[in-house]
C-alpha cells in the first residue's frame, strides 16, 4: 500500500452537476479550495472538469461570464476543461431547451483509460449520477480506489455504495466556498 505522500490522485468533476448542485444552495465554490481539501497530502495528478459552452445567442452577457469562469478554472496548474456539447432543443411554444451531451461518456472514458494506463492510484468522481457505476468499476478491477464527492439533494446511492469512500460536499461547503 502507497503511503500518503506517494499516492496519486486524479479528479473527474460533472460540471452540470457540480454547478446546479452549488446554484441551488446559493454558494461559490473556489476550486482551489475544493482541490486542497478533497487531496489532503497526496499527490494531485489531473483535474478534469467536464462542461459545455452556452449559447452566446440565448444570453451574450452569461456566455462571457462564462467563458471568464473557465478561464479562471484552466489557470489552475494541473486542471483541464473538457468541453461537450451543448445541443439546443426548440420547443412547441417557441422558447429552447438545452442538453449536454457527451459529459458522462467523457468522463467515464478518461476514468476508465486513466485506470487502464496507471496514472493514477484514486480517481475522485464529483458527481451524483450513478451512470458511472460500470465505469467505476472497471477502475476498481484495473487496482484503483474510487472515491465519490456528492452533494446530499443530487446523490444517487447506488453511486456511493460502489465507491470505496464518499464524501457529502454539504458537510465540508463552508471550508470550500
Amino acid at each position: 500500500m502507497k503511503d500518503k505522500k506517494s499516492e496519486r490522485v486524479a479528479i473527474f468533476i460533472d460540471g452540470s452537476n457540480f454547478y446546479y448542485s452549488t446554484w441551488k444552495k446559493g454558494r461559490k465554490v473556489k476550486f482551489k479550495k475544493l482541490i486542497r481539501e478533497l487531496v489532503g497530502e497526496r499527490e494531485l495528478i489531473n483535474v478534469f472538469y467536464y462542461v459545455a459552452n452556452l449559447d452566446i445567442t440565448i444570453d451574450e452577457k452569461k456566455y462571457w461570464q462564462h467563458q471568464k469562469f473557465l478561464n479562471i478554472l484552466r489557470e489552475i496548474p494541473k486542471f483541464k476543461v473538457v468541453l461537450c456539447t451543448l445541443r439546443k432543443v426548440k420547443k412547441k411554444d417557441g422558447s429552447y431547451d438545452f442538453i449536454l451531451k457527451g459529459d458522462d461518456i467523457h468522463l467515464a472514458s478518461d476514468l476508465v483509460e486513466g485506470a487502464c494506463k496507471n496514472r493514477y492510484d484514486t480517481a475522485i468522481v464529483v458527481s451524483g449520477d450513478e451512470d458511472f457505476v460500470p465505469s467505476i468499476k472497471i477502475a476498481q478491477r484495473e487496482g484503483k480506489k474510487v472515491e465519490n464527492v456528492y452533494f446530499s439533494a443530487s446523490s444517487s446511492n447506488t453511486l456511493r455504495v460502489v465507491c470505496d469512500k464518499s464524501i457529502c460536499l454539504d458537510k465540508i461547503l463552508d471550508k470550500i466556498t
